[in-house]
């Protein structure tokens, strides 16, 4: 519980430094120009709503994925159907996508309205009891409003990098004396890759937070430390094509699906896998761990 509140407070934080860049930018915008905050809020606004009351639609089109019924993955169906019970929630929607590259996701903007949907290639890789702390995991995402969160800072994080663009093709609107124009254009080149690196950063806690939830779910961290340690030589034998949709929906994923190893932690939207196991291990022997 500790590492629970331990992590809301984190999100919280980070959610806060979101903020206080906005209002950089919007110090930088000044005077009559502060106006396009509010324009670029807006319709940052209306584009998160669509995407949050629809990001169930949106991922599954985007994986290809088709509904599967109990005659052809009955271990899926129980597995879900014993965990959302044990839950006291109801039973999300089931999907198979048709790719041999091995991961899983859940989404949709609530429990009444889920979808939980595994790969093929995680189907065939994972043993019941392994698949079994994986689609805890997911099931902890949607009940943990994970959905909600990311598509918020997903906003935030486009109308940062909106009203900056904004601010270099125009020069800014700050005309105040002894306001400092190199300043600005420092803060304007440098919001997006902070706005940025905030998202991923709540997209990493929460990450953690599902392993832990997930986990406490099933009764079994080893099984999902198990899970992930296969699932890291899985998508690295077999990744996703980075294409635009695919790398739009990849944070929903319980393993990176892209090979990209060069990539710096700060950019990354999962947390090490080293990492993830390690606490798993910790939380199996009952010692304390801190995220």
């Amino acid at each position: 519980m500790g590492h629970r509140h331990h992590n809301g407070m984190k999100t919280a934080a980070l959610f806060g430094a979101m903020w206080a860049v906005l209002l950089g930018i919007g110090w930088l915008l000044g005077g009559g120009s502060a106006r396009f905050l509010w324009i670029f809020t807006l319709i940052g606004l209306a584009t998160t709503a669509y995407s949050y009351w629809n990001s169930d639609k949106i991922a599954i089109r985007a994986m290809r994925a088709r509904p599967v019924s109990e005659l052809e993955h009955p271990a899926m169906h129980r597995i879900v159907r014993e965990l959302s019970t044990a839950a006291r929630q109801p039973m999300p929607r089931l999907y198979v996508s048709p790719t041999m590259a091995p991961n899983a996701f859940a989404t949709g903007r609530n429990p009444q309205n889920a979808a939980v949907c595994c790969t093929e290639g995680i189907l065939a890789l994972l043993d019941e009891r392994e698949l079994r702390g994986v689609l805890g995991h997911e099931l902890m995402h949607v009940y943990n409003r994970d959905i909600l969160t990311s598509s918020v800072a997903a906003a935030i994080a486009g109308v940062i990098t909106s009203l900056a663009q904004f601010a270099l093709f125009f020069g800014g609107g700050d005309r105040r004396e002894g306001a400092n124009p190199l300043a600005g254009l420092l803060l304007a080149l440098l919001a997006p890759l902070a706005a940025t690196m905030i998202q991923l950063a709540i997209s990493r806690t929460r990450e953690y937070d599902a392993d832990e939830d997930g986990a406490a779910l099933t009764g079994d961290p080893l099984a999902l430390a198990s899970a992930l340690r296969k699932l890291e030589q899985g998508t690295h034998a077999r990744p996703l094509p980075q294409e635009r949709e695919l790398v739009d929906v990849s944070h929903l994923m319980i393993a990176n699906p892209f090979r990209g190893a060069g990539v710096g932690r700060l950019f990354a939207t999962h947390p090490p896998m080293a990492d993830r196991i390690a606490r798993l291990e910790a939380m199996a022997g009952g010692r304390a761990t801190r995220y």
